[in-house]
């Protein structure tokens, strides 16, 4: 599913526009993304939580010359499912 299709999905559940579907949309997005770069994790009980892990730097190889190289420590956004999600995949 596309950002369009979930717009559209969401401004039909909610008899609301396409466009205030966007900003919601968007508000929520843009919500995450300020409270994971704070480190703060964010949860959604039923959904999953977003947060953020540590990756150490390592060394790591060019794949085309089989060289070493060094990849530096650095944060990666994470998502684990809550068990609603999972629930309904399986």
């Amino acid at each position: 599913m596309t950002k369009a299709e979930l717009t559209a999905k969401m401004a039909k559940d909610a008899k609301i526009t396409n466009r205030a579907a966007e900003e919601a949309l968007n508000s929520l997005l843009n919500s995450i993304k300020a409270s994971l770069k704070r480190g703060k994790p964010v949860t959604m009980v039923g959904f999953g939580t977003f947060s953020v892990a540590k990756r150490k730097a390592r060394t790591g190889r060019n794949p085309q010359t089989g060289k070493a190289i060094h990849i530096a420590a650095r944060k990666v956004p994470r998502f684990k499912a809550g068990k609603g999600l999972k629930d309904t995949v399986r």
